[in-house]
This record gives structure tokens, C-alpha cells and sequence, in this order.
């Protein structure tokens, strides 16, 4: 009699993944930056899941001229309610919570998560927490004179018990110059890199332990390697809180066949 081999049992294996959030990005100001927001939180989706994951995301990407033109003149009651549109059409197609990819426009944070009821990641809060885990103390702020030189983001740095140094007004104005007239328009030129590192090199002697980058296109030009004192992308930083946010929730488990 023959016996005829028994057809085997398909192997079932267990996956554990995280069911995402949907988080939605108010960005293009500017999309040079807001690009780098997508590519840093899908690199951490990836780091995170594995395989073929990537972010759950809802992107509006606004006009940023019209946005500078009302910034210069101050409006920015005008501008948080752009912006608030801007979170209210993300919050309709799904977003469960809210990036504004960039640190000047969290200027009016409080409008738009008023105006939607949406948790906002705040970008001064997640790089005061990644400058506390550091252990640093003294940091200096380099960004757009608004950044620089109102409360709306300094004192949520002070609030967290960090000591805030900034250029003086000759290099704040060229900061501010350099990430509107070349980083926002793509440009990196290596004479601006080179001023950017006099300027961190003179805080430095002042004591500050770190640099914040405060405007997500500074991140463009400036790395580690052009400073010798530890450098804070916010950029990097907001995008790594992005990824919290999204695999915040209970992990889920599915059968892989």
C-alpha cells in the first residue's frame, strides 16, 4: 500500500504592528522644509514598523507669499485664521491631530487648535523636552526675528527651566535676512553657512552649551558637523514627536499568512 505524503499546514506567523493615527500638516511655509518633514516621519514610521509601513499623513500646503507679505505687516490675526481654515480642512478629512510645520506660524497655534479642537504638536514644547533629556541648560536661538525676539515661543522655552540666549540685533538681522532671501527660496550658499557659524561660534563663548535651530529651513544648511557645540533641529525634533503622535495608540495584532 502506498501512503501518500499529507498535504502540510500553512504556518501562521503573528505580526505585531501599530495602528496608526492620521495626523494632519499645515505646511509650505516652506515647502523646502515642509519636504523634509515628509521624508523624516516616514523614515520613522519605517524605523519604528519595518517592512513596507510608512506615515499616516493629511498634508494642506499653503501659499507661503501671501503669508510673508501679512507677517511683515504684522497681521497675524489674519494669518491665524488662514491658518485655522487651513486645520479646520485637515480636521474634515480625518486628521485626529495637528503639525504646523513651521516654528514662526506656531505664533498662532492657539488660534487654529481653537478652531478645530485638535491636539497640536507644539514644536517648542517637543524641542524643550529634547534639549531637557540632553541635560543642556544654556541654549542659544537662532530663527526668524519673530522666533528670536517675542514670547510666543521663547518663554515656552524659559518655562521649561532653560536659560535663552539670542544674536545681537546686527546678527539677528542677517539670520532673519538669510532663511527669507535664500533658505525659503531653496538656496544654500556657503558664505551663509559660513556667517551662521560666526554667529554660533560667538554665542558659544558666551557659554550656551547648544544651538536651537529655530526655523525649519536653517536645518538645511547648518548640521552638526558646521558646529562645535550640540546643535537642536527642530525640524528633526518636531518630525520625531510626529512619530509618537502617530503610534500613540494600543498596538493591534494581525495574522500574516
Amino acid at each position: 500500500m502506498t501512503i501518500q505524503p499529507q498535504a502540510s499546514t500553512p504556518k501562521i506567523r503573528q505580526k505585531t504592528i501599530s495602528q496608526q493615527r492620521t495626523l494632519g500638516i499645515i505646511g509650505g511655509m516652506s515647502w523646502e522644509s515642509t519636504e523634509s518633514y515628509y521624508r523624516l516621519i516616514n523614515e520613522g514610521i519605517k524605523a519604528k514598523l519595518g517592512h513596507l509601513h510608512s506615515a499616516d499623513l493629511l498634508i494642506h500646503s499653503v501659499d507661503f507669499a501671501p503669508i510673508e507679505a501679512l507677517q511683515a505687516k504684522g497681521a497675524w490675526a489674519e494669518m491665524g485664521e488662514m491658518l485655522a481654515s487651513s486645520g479646520r480642512r485637515l480636521q474634515a478629512a480625518g486628521a485626529q491631530g495637528l503639525l504646523i510645520a513651521t516654528n514662526t506660524m506656531h505664533k498662532v497655534a492657539d488660534s487654529v487648535e481653537a478652531a478645530t479642537g485638535l491636539p497640536i504638536i507644539h514644536i517648542a514644547d517637543a524641542t524643550a523636552k529634547a534639549i531637557n533629556v540632553k541635560g543642556v541648560m544654556k541654549v542659544a536661538l537662532l530663527g526668524t526675528q519673530f522666533t528670536m525676539t517675542q514670547d510666543f515661543y521663547k518663554q515656552r522655552l524659559i518655562d521649561s527651566g532653560l536659560q535663552v540666549v539670542i544674536p545681537e540685533d546686527a546678527a539677528r538681522a542677517e539670520v532673519h535676512r538669510v532663511i527669507y532671501d535664500e533658505l525659503c527660496q531653496g538656496k544654500l550658499l556657503d558664505n551663509s553657512r559660513q556667517y551662521y557659524q560666526q554667529v554660533i561660534e560667538h554665542l558659544a563663548k558666551q557659554g550656551v552649551e547648544g544651538v536651537i535651530l529655530g526655523c525649519t529651513e536653517i536645518g538645511l544648511l547648518i548640521k552638526q558637523a558646521d558646529s562645535s557645540i550640540t546643535v537642536f533641529d527642530t525640524t528633526a525634533i518636531h518630525a520625531a514627536a510626529a512619530v509618537d503622535f502617530l503610534l500613540g495608540d494600543a498596538k493591534i495584532k494581525l495574522t500574516d499568512y
